[in-house]
């Protein structure tokens, strides 16, 4: 019963969200996204943690500014979502370099010679940047979680992120099918930066803290020899997006000889790339996330 109570409450919203305007979808939003910030405690006080732990430097004043910032951030994410689930938002027009990233999506992806890893994370709308890949004839096959509910999960998550192509590929059956897709030269994109349990993840740091993170990329790497293309989508003030696609990162510490080491080497570079991106626009990091939670 919870499950059908939960799905059809979903399905309301995106019913009520297609009758109304755009700005009062984003203003919905973001008014859903501060009574949260007052009134979930629980995950108010984590994500204040959380930016404390990376920026100890800044005030408490200073942390919850970036708090209430990053709280906004996910709340124009929402909005962009369920605009686009409801074909509300001109997708291309949102990008503001799309000429020119086409460019790089064309020099790395037209290759089918190598399959190629996008390693990305929870930054900005993550949502958005699977879209126009999708949409610009590179659909992505995507490592997910599979949602609590079946029935949201079944028919509405999984027909939305495949609107385009993309795919989602869920945890517990991810290796065989990235392996498949990455020997076809074509694309697998990794989300690795939520915490991960020790069996498959590597000690590592992550604002200068010690933090557990998923080691498939170094692994895949290492095994497989894939492009690993550090890809981002970043909002700018005017609420149009810039995608970032990195230089590819070719390193494989061949200073050390023993592969555990390496892993963990690779996959901490992996994390300083990362925590680069977040440096420079940081209410757009999903700081909800127990990110410095040690898995057992």
């Amino acid at each position: 019963m919870r499950f059908f109570l939960e799905f059809y409450l979903v399905k309301s919203v995106l019913l009520f969200t297609k009758l109304f305007p755009n700005a009062f979808v984003y203003a919905f939003c973001k008014t859903i996204a501060q009574l949260f910030f007052k009134y979930n405690k629980r995950r108010t006080t984590l994500t204040l943690k959380n930016i404390h732990l990376a920026y100890p430097h800044k005030s408490e004043e200073q942390v919850r500014t970036l708090a209430l910032e990053a709280y906004e951030s996910v709340a124009i994410t929402l909005a962009e979502t369920l605009l686009m689930f409801n074909d509300r938002l001109d997708i291309d027009s949102m990008i503001e370099n799309k000429d020119e990233i086409l460019e790089k999506f064309e020099r790395y992806f037209e290759d089918t010679t190598r399959g190629k890893l996008l390693m990305t994370g929870h930054y900005s709308n993550w949502e958005l940047l699977a879209h126009f890949l999708g949409k610009s004839g590179y659909p992505i096959k995507n490592i997910a979680r599979e949602g609590n509910n079946h029935l949201i999960d079944e028919r509405i998550i999984q027909p939305f992120r495949g609107k385009y192509g993309n795919r989602n590929i869920y945890k517990q059956n991810a290796i065989i099918s990235i392996v498949k897709t990455l020997k076809q030269g074509l694309r697998v994109s990794i989300l690795f930066d939520q915490k991960a349990g020790r069996n498959s993840s590597s000690p590592t740091y992550f604002f200068g803290k010690e933090v557990q993170t998923v080691n498939v990329l170094a692994q895949l790497k290492l095994k497989y020899n894939p492009l690993i293309l550090p890809t981002f989508i970043v909002r700018g003030k005017d609420g149009k997006y810039t995608v970032i696609m990195k230089e590819p990162i070719e390193y494989i510490a061949e200073e050390e000889s023993d592969e555990t080491q390496k892993i963990i080497k690779m996959t901490q570079l992996y994390n300083d790339t990362l925590e680069e991106v977040i440096n420079a626009n940081p209410a757009q990091w999903f700081w909800m996330h127990d990110r410095w939670k040690i898995a057992k």
